[in-house]
């Protein structure tokens, strides 16, 4: 899909390694010069960003938007609105929908649907789960971004892979070059602690946490590194809870092993605290965790353990939220506020500026091969931005959330900063909360 033809004119342009102010032209879709006072020949559109902070797109690694099979909790038309007004030009959507993404057809099927509905650039994961470990190279061949792995019991009931089939596809991980993103939950250990913290007869919201403690987290990631020391695979393991995890990545990256790991906005903002104030809205897994794993989770962002952000967009019905801790469903939705939460840490001084793209266009852009086509500001890349102004501020609201059921525990929540425009390959796709601009997005591939 071509782009748009657009001059932002006086923006600070915020990267990993600096902030600078610059003009930047875009042309049919891709950067093609970086400069001071650029002009505006061959652009259809000049925009005025003075003062205002240029980001990357962000690129959400980890979304589950529902389509198809369970667009009763949400779809990729509200998902991908969500995202564009939030400041996410790039989704990377999980493969547990129904049915799961487990071959080359279901993947180009799923493509096939979603592109007639996206709102913003997309990717999809295939999954390997017990008995689909021959469908790993047809489903690299169709485009996918990676696998997720499911070793932790999850929405759609996907059985883990035995540890043979670990190695195997590791293997092939290696030899493709393909990243392998994993729930890293000890499936056994998540059963023997929810039957133990059950028959105690708890329904307090924090029993979940003491249904999955950090043994299940750990015993997995630990596994798998050395399942990727002995295959050279790439294990990426998401929505990083626990601070075992956190110190067993950072051992792995010493060691030289590949591996990689994410965390989300609601380990570094939430912690078991909140369960009183919040219930079962901050259910998710893995769960919140207690002060200690928090703490460690913001040292991994910050001493460079943690490579990417990903927002583990999980939206559920109303119905399914609701009731007591056991019987209510784990996440919420999530994409439309990531780069707003991360944002609000940045102004209030808790994580450098240079840190946002880092963590949520560059890496994850990289990880997942896209890079330098997303990510990036560069010539040649597209053109692909969140425009944020630093003095604005951003309240979360029912309202304001895309969504068939705007439940997050952050509704409410003030927050500095505010997305004035999120541009897709040059073109305005939304202003000021609103998506202006619809059915831009087209599917990548690596």
């Amino acid at each position: 899909m071509s782009g748009g033809s657009i001059l932002l004119k006086g923006g600070i342009l915020i990267t990993p390694s600096a902030s600078i102010k610059a003009d930047i032209k875009v042309v049919d879709g891709k950067i093609a010069e970086i400069g001071a006072a650029l002009n505006n020949a061959g652009v259809e559109e000049v925009l005025d960003v003075s003062g205002m902070y240029v980001f990357p797109g962000v690129v959400d690694e980890h979304v589950h938007m529902r389509e198809p099979g369970l667009e009763y909790k949400d779809d990729f038309t509200h998902g991908t609105a969500g995202a564009a007004v939030g400041g996410v030009t790039t989704v990377l959507e999980m493969p547990n929908t129904k049915p799961p993404v487990d071959s080359a057809t279901i993947l180009e099927e799923k493509k096939r649907l979603l592109s007639q509905k996206a709102n913003v650039d997309f990717g999809l994961y295939g999954v390997i789960h017990n008995t689909n470990a021959h469908n790993f190279d047809d489903i690299v061949a169709a485009g996918a971004v990676g696998f997720k792995i499911f070793l932790g019991p999850t929405t759609g009931n996907i059985p883990p892979p035995d540890d043979g089939t670990l190695y195997e596809v590791l293997e092939k991980s290696a030899k493709y070059d393909v990243p392998l993103a994993f729930h890293a939950e000890n499936a056994d250990l998540v059963k023997y602690f929810t039957q133990k913290v059950r028959s105690s007869g708890r329904t307090d919201p924090s029993a979940h946490t003491d249904a999955r403690p950090p043994i299940c987290e750990e015993e997995s990631i630990r596994k798998l590194i050395i399942l990727s020391k002995w295959t050279n695979g790439r294990v990426h393991i998401v929505h990083i809870a626990a601070k075992e995890g956190v110190e067993l990545v950072r051992e792995a990256k010493h060691m030289g092993y590949k591996v990689t790991g994410e965390t989300c906005p609601h380990y570094l903002l939430l912690n078991t605290e909140d369960y009183k104030k919040y219930g079962t809205a901050i259910k998710v897994n893995p769960p919140i965790r207690d002060r200690e794993h928090q703490e460690a989770l913001w040292k991994g962002v910050l001493d460079g353990t943690i490579y990417t952000l990903g927002s583990d967009h999980a939206p559920h019905s109303a119905e399914e939220k609701k009731g007591d801790i056991w019987k209510c469903a784990a996440g919420f939705t999530g994409v439309q506020t990531f780069l707003p939460l991360m944002l609000d840490q940045a102004l209030k001084g808790r994580l450098p500026i240079n840190k946002i793209p880092q963590l949520m266009s560059e890496n994850p852009a990289k990880l997942f091969r896209l890079w330098p086509r997303k990510g990036a500001i560069m010539v040649g890349s597209d053109g692909d931005f969140a425009i944020v102004d630093p003095n604005g501020t951003t309240t979360i609201t029912k309202e304001w959330l895309i969504a068939k059921y705007p439940i997050t525990p952050y509704i409410g929540w003030k927050l500095k900063g505010s997305i004035r425009y999120t541009i897709l390959r040059g073109q305005i796709i939304a202003k000021d909360g609103k998506l202006i601009q619809p059915r831009k997005g087209t599917f990548i591939k690596p």
